[in-house]
């Protein structure tokens, strides 16, 4: 009895910390009260007070893991109703996102290899450039760690998110669709929730960006990288 009201304790703190962090983050536009920063401080400090083991958590947090997959199908919607947009500017969308994702992809490759990361760790790394619902199944179908993907999804969005409106100033871009694509496919969710704050062509773009470059990734992790992996290493 104990631990089920445990583990429906830490559900409700969850959905408590991501309001609260999403009202912070409105009143203050800092990163630090960003959900997918704040919430999960908040819920480390429960967890470590409350001397509540990971596992009665995760038992209770289940449920929210299982909303990833209606949230990955959810992804088709602002495809198949912005359709004609990504028509028009399928040839930019395309070169910007494959480009990009092909970078992303290689270059955690390369990182792995050059610190001499074993075989989990490189696949666990390999997905850190796509939104979570996408990466966590990435990550379990080539042999990664779930939890480790989570990691670094997280970090690499966090810093894309912070660097990406940087370089937007920097490079004066002024197009809706190079910031979307921009923000989309280095800071994926995040980056996409930080599109939709400058605009809602960008946060549309930005939204296509990350569908396509999950789409992309997907097929890299099965097809040329495990080849190029074992050539490498």
């Amino acid at each position: 009895m104990t631990t089920s009201l445990l583990s429906f304790g830490a559900i409700i703190f969850t959905l408590l910390s991501y309001l609260l962090s999403k009202k912070m983050y409105r009143c203050k536009k800092m990163m630090i009260f960003s959900p997918i920063v704040f919430a999960p401080i908040l819920l480390i400090l429960l967890l470590s007070i409350g001397d509540i083991q990971y596992e009665t958590y995760k038992k209770g947090a289940n449920f929210l893991s299982y909303m990833l997959g209606p949230a990955t199908v959810a992804f088709a919607i602002p495809m198949y109703k912005n359709f004609q947009l990504l028509k028009k500017h399928s040839t930019e969308i395309l070169v910007s996102v494959i480009g990009g994702t092909t970078i992303a992809t290689l270059s955690s490759l390369f990182l792995a290899l050059l610190f001499h990361l074993n075989g989990q760790l490189v696949n666990s790394l390999i997905p850190r450039s796509i939104t979570i619902p996408i990466a966590v199944d990435v990550s379990k179908s080539i042999g990664g760690d779930p939890s480790v993907t989570v990691l670094f999804v997280i970090v690499s969005g966090i810093l894309g998110t912070m660097i990406g409106p940087k370089l937007i100033h920097l490079l004066t871009l002024r197009s809706a669709v190079a910031k979307g694509l921009l923000l989309g496919v280095a800071a994926h969710g995040t980056g996409t929730a930080r599109a939709f704050e400058i605009g809602k062509l960008e946060g549309t773009f930005s939204s296509l960006a990350m569908i396509i470059a999950a789409i992309i990734t997907l097929v890299f992790a099965h097809t040329f990288i495990p080849a190029l992996f074992n050539m490498l290493s």
